[in-house]
């Protein structure tokens, strides 16, 4: 006989039963933040409203066990296939209130897209961004990307890649996504191995073909990478190159930003503020690094650099110099830790330093800035970011009927241990990051 009460985290009862010891502590929390922050002429409710509309979109692949080079050690319950990493987003969802989309990965996610629509809407998901795949070679594949894809020298290999591309559009479209993400691979480890201008070239006038393929109301977001796995010179490296191959190919073609794709000690920031100067900040790829492009937890390393950046996201609303909202996704690779739980924390980061992005005073800051108060300034800064914002969070989570500890109660349920008798592991390797 099964002896096991598995408790579906979704359940609102759970989640309302489960916040209800917490609820006097929590309005004790806020109202005490309120009183602080109103003697800083802040209003708490304008900072709740903001971080209750925020959101952000979970990667599909996010859910699953990532690896290295070395080793992959699969966790209990992985996701078999596409429908069950739904799932698993439904559960971060309900918990965070902050993930309503899903990003999904061609190849890795083909399924009838409407046996997928049909399921993420009883889920209460929706599709994000589409992302291709032409960095690894499949089954049945006529030709290799060992030397590239959009940049090959071959046109049957360029070709194969834009195929896919526009394959990912039409599911896409299916979905109702409204954004294609290309990433490609392709570069060089040696020198003289590739002709470095005729690469980028090959690349306008593949990335040309896919752009055109482009819906009128959709984004083509391009993502640059510094390294890895050209070591020597990877053809879109920098924000620079990504930037200048968005304002060729047209007003649908925007840059996306990867907090790991970056040469060490890159200001991120920075190249935020240029690229919104640009008109062409699409979107990010949200995660965290120590030495290069980690894969990390948002907010696990560098929370003050993710604040800086969310810093330059608010200016821009502030100023009137966004053009439209850049679109928002995690990108990251759980090895040693449970995949939904590494999720939900860093969507909650996100929340975090938006949340302390919105309590910086910026007509003060503007004015300090004219004047050069170089203290004063890091200052403004400095308040608002080491302002404790949890009670902020956890009451918009309340509002919105998620959790108020969302991995407490998501380890309370049991659905780690649940997904692992109802889901028998895959065979397959266990070296590597496949």
């Amino acid at each position: 006989m099964n002896t096991h009460v598995d408790i579906d985290p979704r359940d609102r009862n759970f989640i309302a039963e489960s916040n209800a010891s917490a609820v006097t502590s929590l309005q004790g929390d806020y109202d005490a933040l309120a009183a602080q922050l109103r003697r800083r002429g802040i209003e708490i409710e304008r900072v709740t409203s903001g971080v209750m509309d925020f959101h952000v979109a979970i990667p599909s692949w996010g859910v699953g066990t990532g690896g290295t080079r070395f080793a992959r050690f699969p966790g209990p319950g992985e996701p078999r296939h596409v429908f069950d990493k739904l799932e698993d987003c439904a559960v971060i969802h309900a918990l965070t209130g902050a993930t309503p989309t899903v990003s999904l990965h061609i190849p890795w996610d083909r399924a009838d897209p409407q046996e997928l629509k049909v399921r993420a809407n009883d889920l209460g998901l929706g599709f994000d961004a589409m992302n291709s795949n032409t960095f690894q070679d499949q089954k049945a594949q006529p030709h290799s990307y060992k030397y590239g894809s959009l940049t090959h020298t071959e046109a049957a290999v360029r070709d194969q890649a834009v195929e896919h591309n526009l394959e990912c559009i039409q599911l896409g479209l299916a979905l109702g996504s409204k954004a294609l993400t290309v990433w490609i691979a392709d570069g060089a480890n040696f020198p003289g191995q590739q002709h470095l201008a005729r690469a980028f070239e090959r690349y306008l006038e593949s990335a040309a073909r896919i752009y055109a393929a482009l819906p009128p109301d959709w984004t083509m977001l391009l993502e640059h990478k510094m390294y890895e796995p050209a070591f020597y010179a990877t053809v879109i490296q920098d924000w620079g190159t990504s930037l200048l191959a968005a304002q060729t190919l047209g007003a649908q073609a925007r840059c996306l930003v990867d907090l790991g794709h970056h040469a060490p000690h890159v200001n991120i920031e920075m190249i935020v503020a240029r690229l919104i100067h640009a008109g062409k900040l699409g979107g990010f790829h949200f995660n965290d690094s120590k030495y290069g492009d980690d894969d990390l937890d948002a907010g696990s390393v560098e929370p003050f650099r993710l604040f800086l950046v969310f810093n330059e996201l608010v200016d821009a609303e502030w100023r009137g110099a966004a053009e439209d909202s850049p679109a928002h996704m995690l990108d990251q690779s759980h090895n040693i830790t449970d995949p939904i739980e590494s999720l939900m924390s860093s969507a909650t980061e996100l929340q975090r330093a938006y949340a302390q992005a919105l309590l910086v005073d910026r007509e003060q800051l503007s004015a300090l800035q004219q004047g050069n108060d170089v203290m004063q300034a890091q200052q403004a800064l400095k308040r608002a970011f080491t302002t404790d914002v949890q009670p902020i969070l956890a009451e918009a989570r309340r509002r919105k009927g998620a959790a108020i500890e969302p991995i407490a109660l998501y380890r309370s349920s049991g659905y780690r241990a649940a997904c692992a008798r109802r889901r028998p592991p895959l065979s397959g390797s266990r070296s590597g990051i496949v």
